[in-house]
């Protein structure tokens, strides 16, 4: 079999007894912004968790390749396989071309606005957490099985024994809608078609049972998951060069919303691993604070403020409650306890075990958060939010709470599970949550007192080197690479001093495009990938720094890096160029539009543009793009007069 996409596929990975497991990069992900699966390039739905996303998954084959369950295509006599997302869309299409027909398999789970919102209204979903497979034949004849093999709740090996009424096959809740030949099996079913030209055949999975058979509501369904998603990228401000990268990050972003909350996943997976055959493999189905904050900044400079609103509603509502401090994770409900196990009777994906569920890092201490709330709210506000009474309250009671505990260790930005140690980052942050709390509710000699206390702290015990430069942590000489992020948060530090950081970055972390996170030990054995969003960091930061052809040129090597659908993990592999961790990861997505947007920033306003806050930035973007809408409009009136925009730009202007 052969593609014909001319994306590079990393190898599948082989075992002793002749199974192989598709790399991480082979997959696209699909959902309803309830749950979601991972649809092989193959046709193969090896992931799959109904109605949300941290619900025990019906199939499982990624983290268990012989007992996980799946749903796969095998048509007969297949020269060549192509797939692609329906454009403006996260619905998959796999188009498979044998020796005498062609099939297209489409896969989507159907969303569309709830009855009762508005026209314009994209964040109220309405979903049957249903999952369609239609099989349409292109051309000439196919033959082809699909065996559909799922598993029951807590993700137990065992298959599940179906009964098929003519209609449906059932079993434990379980539910599969289908046509053609089914032969029962002892763990599933396989399920056999013929089809000519023209010709469709519709299979529906649910875990709730239907009022009537899903199958006659097919072509409908498609049309109104279609207009949804192309209606929801059509109000994205971008336009410009990297225009098909920006808008797949921005459908992927949506898609990891979690709509009856607001809640934003980091990633829809567990325990695809950060090194093949080690332990470094979480859960991720699950909402970070920091990273929500992140995705919001970035899809509200690209015009989604529906979703900011969503996301702090969840946050004020759900998670920040009254008298408790800011955990750094949450559940999509908003509950804070998510102790964290092990599945030992899973492989785990290429025998990288163990297999988590769960995160042991939501009670860590982690002192970033603090001033990423404070400094989301003020993006917020920035942009023409309103924060309630009981919402000042509190963030005026974390500033005090960042005031007393900013002195303490913690185990920082990237929840190392070794000894808390004073993070330069997450003092960094500190002065972030006092300068924004200050901006927020008015000078305040407390907040004041301690803010420059911690600028002093970072410049007497957080440098190293000659020429100086900043450290991980108080008293190491090492770096890392969150500290990329500092020349974006407007800390009063010597440039010179900046540029060094990034510099001694480059020589220490950086292998070839990409950035590794650090190189020290952090309490767990084995390596990783690098991270991809530090990758995205150093464009940013060498935009800071000034230095925009290297930034843009490594922000296109970046692009390339992408699967052949768009998408991203949370980490690759510098030597083979393979993806790592989980996949696809919320923090790379965002961490791509955010470049993008700075590089336009910068194209308009240089470096000195770039300056201050993250509320400062989205308050420049936003403003430049209705200066442009008003000229457009004013233009239009006059007729005659036609507005082209500068090929280098990334906003379109006259949405």
């Amino acid at each position: 079999m052969t593609h014909s996409d001319s994306a590079r596929s990393d190898p599948p990975f082989e075992f002793s007894h002749g199974a192989q497991q598709p790399p991480i990069a082979d997959y696209a992900l699909i959902g309803d912004c309830h749950g979601s699966a991972l649809v092989s390039r193959s046709g193969s739905i090896d992931w799959c968790c109904l109605r949300r996303f941290d619900a025990d998954a019906v199939f499982f084959r990624i983290i268990d390749a012989h007992h996980g369950g799946f749903w796969d295509v095998i048509p007969e006599d297949v020269v060549e396989t192509s797939r692609a997302y329906v454009p403006g869309t996260n619905i998959m299409r796999t188009v498979f071309i044998t020796r005498i027909g062609t099939l297209a398999v489409i896969d989507f789970m159907p969303v569309g606005r709830s009855r009762d919102a508005g026209v314009h209204d994209y964040v109220s979903l309405n979903a049957p957490c249903w999952l369609v497979r239609r099989f349409e034949c292109l051309d000439g004849n196919v033959r082809f099985r699909t065996r559909f093999r799922p598993r029951g709740p807590s993700f137990n090996t065992d298959g599940l024994k179906l009964r098929y009424d003519g209609n449906a096959l059932r079993e434990k809740g379980i539910g599969l809608w289908c046509g053609g030949e089914v032969e029962l099996a002892d763990d599933g079913a396989d399920i056999t078609f013929e089809l000519a030209a023209g010709q469709t055949e519709t299979a529906v999975l649910s875990q709730i049972e239907p009022l009537v058979d899903p199958r006659q509501y097919s072509d409908q369904l498609f049309a109104i998951t279609q207009s949804f998603w192309r209606e929801w990228i059509e109000y994205s401000r971008y336009r410009g060069p990297y225009e098909a990268a920006v808008t797949r990050s921005a459908l992927t972003l949506k898609l990891l919303t979690y709509a009856p909350t607001g809640a934003i996943v980091a990633a829809p997976t567990t325990s695809l691993p950060e090194e093949i055959g080690g332990e470094r493999n979480w859960d991720y189905r699950f909402n970070w604070l920091r990273d929500a904050s992140f995705a919001l900044y970035a899809l509200e400079v690209l015009g989604y403020s529906g979703e900011a609103n969503r996301f702090a509603e969840f946050l004020t509502r759900r998670c920040l409650r009254e008298g408790a401090l800011p955990q750094i994770m949450y559940s999509i409900d908003g509950e804070p306890f998510l102790p964290e196990r092990s599945l030992d009777h899973l492989e785990g994906y290429a025998s990288s075990r163990p297999v988590r569920v769960g995160n042991g890092a939501f009670d860590q201490r982690q002192l970033d958060v603090h001033g990423e709330v404070l400094d989301w709210a003020l993006l917020r506000q920035a942009l023409g939010g309103r924060l309630r009474r009981d919402e000042q309250s509190y963030l005026r009671a974390v500033a005090d709470h960042v005031c007393r505990i900013w002195r303490e260790p913690d185990q920082g930005l990237w929840e190392t599970r070794g000894d808390a140690r004073d993070f330069t980052f997450g003092k960094a942050t500190a002065w972030v949550a006092l300068d924004r709390a200050q901006r927020l509710f008015g000078a305040n000699p407390v907040w004041a007192r301690e803010q420059a206390a911690i600028l002093d702290a970072i410049l007497e015990k957080a440098t190293a080197g000659d020429p100086p430069f900043l450290t991980q942590a108080f008293g190491l000489d090492e770096v890392d690479a969150a500290l990329l992020q500092i020349p974006l948060l407007g800390l009063p530090i010597p440039r010179e001093l900046l540029a060094q950081t990034v510099k001694r970055i480059e020589r220490d972390l950086k292998e070839g495009d990409f950035v590794y996170r650090y190189r020290n030990e952090d309490g767990l054995r084995g390596g990783e990938g690098a991270f991809l969003i530090t990758s995205f960091w150093l464009v940013d930061a060498l935009l800071i720094m000034d230095r925009a052809v290297e930034a843009r040129a490594l922000f296109e090597r970046l692009l390339s890096h992408a699967n052949d659908v768009g998408l991203y993990a949370e980490e690759i592999d510098p030597r083979s160029g393979a993806h790592l961790g989980n996949f696809p990861q919320a923090f790379t997505h965002l961490g791509l539009i955010s470049s993008a947007t700075l590089l336009h920033l910068h194209d308009i306003a240089g470096a000195k543009g770039l300056s201050g806050s993250h509320a400062d930035r989205a308050r420049r973007l936003v403003g430049a793009a209705e200066g442009k809408k008003a000229l457009f409009y004013a233009l239009w009136r006059n007729r005659g007069v036609r507005l082209f925009g500068s090929s280098r730009s990334v906003l379109d202007l006259t949405k």
